[in-house]
């Protein structure tokens, strides 16, 4: 068959073939990137669907706008509000099927083949894959504890005049780096200085464990003129209520977001008005502070148990910063005392052993560090972690 020359530029998931080997009995599994489905609110989401059928049956099961719900996009707008993004009003966003469709939007959109993308290193493996499709030249910006080193960022974008950045300042994945605010505010600075669009992604930055990060680019860039203007927001119900409901958001200048719009006309006519009108019915409810009060707590438990049993089980051999949100530990391999120090062999290894996590090759779009790995903290309970790590240091002995 003879398929569209764009498929030569993308090749499966590394993830989603890892997957494939998790089905041996008894093996503990740190690789999924996703939240665990027991500290999802069902009692909320109940109440809420049942009051979206009773209130708007009609709206909620009918054909909807492709902009999304109205009722959802103003709650949206108000959650946005209550995380410092003041100045987002309903009409500022387009309700997307999760951030990924945001993201998907923005390629069609934006890239023709042969731009330049700058990303982190490393970044999403869905973007590089997404960018990739859409005939990207996909540039690497190298990430440290702080996020983007933004002194690298701002001599790339001068050297390679980018179409775009797109980074995850807050927790990202799957480094669980936090861009710091003087970083932020460089961020913002620069894109004015050399008039480039930043597409800011945030699925994660509502999972912190200690104190509330920075605030978002988009809210801090009411006090940098002219960066609203170049700037782009991705946010998501998946992480933080449920992926089930593939409930994204996308927030960008109104030129770009009608383009958007037209697009996902195309794509899939709307989101799930239903599954809108739920969300609509939950973040009205005011279900979600508490809900996320709960989630914190347990994931920076689990955060804390993975990262003691580290230091514990692999000593000097490997090497991390304690995530201070999200959902993983990146971390790499030193090869301390003639250890292994490959990402990829550590993982086979670790299978054998009954244990699974990511290697960190994957999500680099160029110059993979190979000792690097990915490690989620999220599905796992405390008791698990820790025998599962253990599992990971005799692997690395072995």
């Amino acid at each position: 068959m003879a398929f569209a020359d764009r498929l030569n530029n993308v090749e499966t998931s590394a993830i989603r073939e890892l997957f494939k080997l998790l089905g041996k009995p008894g093996i503990i599994s740190f690789a999924g990137g996703f939240p665990d489905s027991a500290m999802f609110d069902v009692d909320g989401i109940r109440e809420a669907a049942n009051r979206a059928l009773a209130d708007e049956p009609g709206a909620a099961l009918q054909y909807g706008a492709t902009e999304g719900y109205q009722p959802l996009r103003e709650q949206l707008a108000a959650f946005m509000a209550g995380k410092g993004a003041q100045a987002v009003a309903p009409d500022n966003l387009i309700v997307t099927t999760g951030s990924q469709q945001a993201l998907d939007l923005l390629g069609k959109t934006l890239i023709s083949p042969g731009d330049k993308v700058i990303v982190e290193g490393p970044t999403f493996l869905a973007t590089i894959q997404c960018f990739r499709l859409y005939g990207a030249e996909l540039i690497s910006a190298p990430v440290d504890g702080d996020g983007v080193k933004t002194d690298e960022l701002e001599r790339l974008i001068a050297e390679h005049k980018p179409k775009f950045v797109y980074l995850i300042p807050t927790f990202g994945n799957p480094s669980g780096a936090l861009l710091s605010a003087e970083r932020r505010q460089a961020v913002l600075e620069m894109a004015v200085r050399h008039q480039t669009l930043i597409v800011e992604d945030d699925p994660y930055g509502d999972l912190y464990f200690g104190a509330a990060p920075p605030p978002s680019l988009l809210a801090l860039s009411a006090g940098v003129p002219g960066s609203r203007e170049l700037l782009v927001h991705c946010g998501s119900l998946s992480k933080v209520l449920s992926p089930g409901l593939r409930v994204g958001w996308l927030i960008a200048p109104a030129e770009l977001l009608a383009k958007a719009t037209m697009c996902k006309q195309f794509s899939d006519a709307h989101t799930s008005t239903f599954a809108q009108a739920t969300a609509a019915q939950y973040l009205k409810a005011g279900r979600m502070p508490a809900t996320l009060a709960r989630v914190r707590q347990v994931y920076a438990e689990r955060a804390q148990a993975m990262g003691d049993a580290l230091r514990r089980e692999l000593g000097d051999a490997i090497d991390f910063v304690p995530p201070q949100g999200g959902l993983f530990v990146w971390a790499r391999l030193t090869g301390a005392g003639g250890k292994v120090a490959d990402g990829n062999v550590f993982a086979k290894r670790a299978i054998e052993q009954g244990v699974a996590f990511v290697p960190g090759t994957p999500f680099y779009c160029a110059h993979p560090d190979h000792a690097t790995l990915r490690l989620s903290f999220a599905t796992a309970d405390v008791d698990k972690i820790r025998e599962g790590v253990v599992r990971l240091g005799q692997a690395l002995a072995g």
